[in-house]
């Protein structure tokens, strides 16, 4: 038999091959859309254990970090966890745990999908557009120092490993998916070396895709061609503050973080995220949407290559939303969470 630990409860299932995946439930609502994660997966008879680890609310580590080094460790050890949506203690001597995440773990792409949903209305019917930003450099290397008082330096910094690293991920992503473009959005006009070099590094890698069409954009341009019609987008690459802005604005094209996916890919591991906030207000109270962690979770078990699970528990989520009788507030709906995922459960 099989021991799988769901916090303090143990349960007893065949053996079978079950593979091992780190969850850290969250902050406000993270504990309830996990487990609604948890219940959808178990209906769904999804081969994984869960195995829970702790984020904390105090630093950990000399440099500030809320995640130990063990914790850290297994992540590398299991290769895939799953993140609800967690808040960095406000004031000095914290260190992100996303920011912590990525560096430490060496997650260079995160992948956002946003894909259009029937019965979700929107401006922007149609749209299926991929942003893949590069995770680790860039504005956020979080290298600044005061010059002199009143003025601050804060460096970008660019590697042509890293721009190789993103380059390489997003041709061989839209390869894997059949995706047709790959355009590369930039701002080289004004930042000729840094912006430069990931252009550059960008179009070199093109060259080994012949069959995927290619093209380069200003990151302004490539925000007024999304707001005007994203249907004529597929998968952009991006360096890392474009990218947090842009995804952003991509999920705001389909109705929100509340139904957008995310992934952190690095070369030994990968961690999949509710990119939405832990809505302290709503917290406890029944009435939060899983959606997000769930499309993320749903991402997760294919790179397991798990897809005749993830695509039955994607087809049943999808059908929920399209009918549009068991949706949560932030939907329109006035159903709980435990009516829209028992609706999930029941297409099952």
């Amino acid at each position: 038999m099989n021991i799988i630990r769901k916090a303090s409860t143990t349960i007893l299932r065949p053996q079978f091959n079950y593979q091992k995946v780190i969850l850290f439930p969250g902050d406000g609502i993270g504990p309830e859309i996990s487990k609604a994660v948890i219940d959808i997966f178990d209906s769904a008879k999804v081969p994984i254990e869960w195995e829970f680890h702790e984020i904390h609310k105090k630093r950990v580590t000399e440099q500030g970090d809320l995640i130990t080094e063990e914790t850290l460790k297994q992540v590398k050890a299991l290769k895939y966890a799953l993140k609800g949506p967690f808040e960095t203690p406000i004031g000095k001597g914290y260190r992100s745990i996303n920011v912590t995440l990525r560096k430490r773990l060496q997650l260079f792409a995160n992948v956002r999908p946003c894909k259009s949903i029937k019965g979700v209305k929107t401006p922007y019917p149609g749209v299926d557009v991929v942003t893949i930003r590069e995770n680790t450099e860039g504005e956020y290397s979080g290298l600044e120092h005061e010059v002199v008082p009143g003025v601050v330096e804060n460096l970008k910094i660019v590697s042509y490993n890293a721009c190789q690293n993103i380059a390489q991920y997003a041709f061989e992503y839209a390869r894997a998916n059949n995706r047709k473009q790959v355009v590369a959005c930039h701002k080289a006009g004004v930042m000729k070396q840094g912006d430069g070099l990931f252009l550059k590094v960008c179009d070199d890698v093109a060259k080994n895709y012949p069959e995927i069409e290619f093209s380069e954009e200003q990151i302004d341009t490539m925000a007024f061609k999304l707001a005007n019609d994203p249907t004529k987008i597929d998968v952009m690459v991006m360096p890392n503050l474009y990218g947090d802005i842009v995804s952003d604005l991509c999920a705001g094209l389909i109705g929100g973080l509340g139904l957008t996916a995310s992934g952190n890919i690095g070369k030994d591991c990968e961690v999949y995220e509710a990119v939405h906030g832990t809505a302290p207000d709503i917290a406890g109270k029944n009435l939060a949407n899983p959606t997000a962690l769930l499309l993320s979770g749903i991402m997760m078990l294919k790179a397991m290559r798990l897809n005749d699970y993830a695509n039955r528990i994607e087809n049943a989520t999808y059908q929920v939303l399209e009918e549009g009788k068991f949706l949560t507030g932030d939907l329109g709906g006035k159903s709980t969470t435990t009516d829209y995922t028992k609706a999930i459960i029941d297409k099952l």
